[in-house]
């Protein structure tokens, strides 16, 4: 019997590292168009957005580069996924939406290409993020959705969009994920 617990033990345990690993090698793309994934970020915490530049939150760019400069040096970082399946609110090129950012609002933290976040075409990364088998799971309803990821790659939390990068409520979270060992 205690054989086929241990058994049982390990296997769950390389399910759960397994699961945990899988955000760091999914296939993304840089906003400069290279081939990339997020294993240079294993280790550290993760809010991913799905941001949009012409959307009524696109002021929340300036409280989520305040989040990136205050938290990097702690092991956090912020990652911009752009999305245009809202109202059509990201109708730029990568090079457009750089520039946006940059000039617009001095956004330092990485961004991505553009992803669908829902629907038949959903990125595999919000297939994780929102996906049946995420703790908080379901479909997207706008642009700035926040999902915070543990240092271990687990998701620990979702943000819809009025939750503002300076809430409370998702300093808070953000604090405890990287206070957690």
């Amino acid at each position: 019997m205690q054989t086929l617990t241990l058994l049982a033990t390990l296997m769950l345990g390389q399910l759960v590292g397994a699961h945990a690993d899988s955000i760091y090698t999914v296939k993304l793309k840089d906003i400069d168009g290279k081939a990339s994934n997020l294993a240079a970020y294993k280790g550290q915490a993760l809010l991913i957005v799905n941001v949009a530049s012409k959307c009524g939150f696109t002021k929340q760019y300036t409280g989520l580069e305040a989040i990136y400069k205050k938290y990097k040096s702690q092991g956090m970082v912020v990652l911009g996924m752009p999305c245009n399946q809202f109202g059509g609110q990201e109708p730029g090129s990568s090079d457009e939406i750089k520039h946006f950012c940059s000039s617009q609002y001095s956004v330092t933290f990485p961004l991505f290409e553009k992803l669908e976040v829902n629907g038949d075409k959903r990125h595999p990364l919000y297939s994780m993020l929102a996906g049946k088998d995420s703790p908080v799971a379901g479909d997207i309803k706008w642009n700035f959705t926040k999902f915070l990821v543990a240092k271990d790659g687990k998701i620990l939390k979702r943000f819809e969009s009025t939750v503002t990068p300076e809430s409370p409520e998702l300093t808070a979270a953000i604090e405890a994920a990287l206070a957690a060992p």
